[in-house]
């Protein structure tokens, strides 16, 4: 019986896209790249996958794949997409199990990496967020109270994604007092984390239907 050979790059179903060894190398960390994720999920405009995917894939010259390949790699890349709008839905835990705060650097490493993901993708994403803002404030939102409400957030994540240099920062009279607050700022932070998002639905108005859009795909 002639039983042909499934090809090397199809991706089994139970492993992510940052699990599997052709695509691994093309793509930034996976707790990076899934804070970048996430603020692409969360923001009150989702762009188009062509323009969000580049911020996650590592630039190399020497590198080129199939067609076959890049539509699995942008398949991998929207599955995540996916997991992220319908933990959002269901107001399931929007911080991975892996992020974890620990006074030694290397074992906060995973944390701090998918914090400084999600202040990219929110980087990378200021001018949604401006146009959101200008349409929230036509129709009437508090744009004041959401401006501090923002901040509030990102200043939270800022702190987390760069400890040290948060700490180097501080007034002399407040740095002892952050670094013993530091652990209970992350116990904050998933409820940051709905805040943020809660903002998000509040500027866009309509978020249903990206949701819909999207895990329609």
């Amino acid at each position: 019986m002639n039983r042909r050979k499934p090809m090397e790059s199809a991706m089994p179903i139970h492993i992510s896209i940052f699990e599997h060894p052709e695509f691994s190398s093309m793509l930034a960390s996976q707790p990076y790249a899934e804070g970048v994720i996430f603020a692409v999920a969360s923001a009150p405009e989702i762009p188009m996958p062509e323009e969000w995917m580049p911020w996650v894939i590592e630039q190399s010259g020497s590198q080129s794949i199939s067609k076959q390949q890049a539509d699995e790699l942008a398949d991998g890349l929207m599955k995540q997409l996916r997991d992220a709008l319908d933990a959002m839905r269901k107001q399931a835990a929007l911080l991975p199990a892996y992020c974890q705060w620990s006074q030694e650097c290397e074992k906060r490493r995973a944390l701090c990496d998918w914090l400084k993901g999600v202040l990219t993708g929110h980087q990378q994403l200021e001018k949604v967020w401006q146009r959101a803002w200008h349409q929230g404030g036509e129709q009437g939102s508090d744009l004041p109270a959401l401006a501090e409400r923002l901040t509030r957030c990102l200043k939270l994540f800022s702190t987390l994604a760069e400890p040290e240099q948060a700490l180097a920062n501080a007034p002399d009279n407040k740095r002892s007092t952050l670094h013993e607050g530091l652990p209970k700022l992350f116990v904050s932070l998933p409820a940051m984390l709905q805040e943020y998002v809660a903002i998000s639905g509040e500027l866009a108005g309509h978020l249903p239907n990206q949701f819909e859009t999207f895990q329609s795909e």
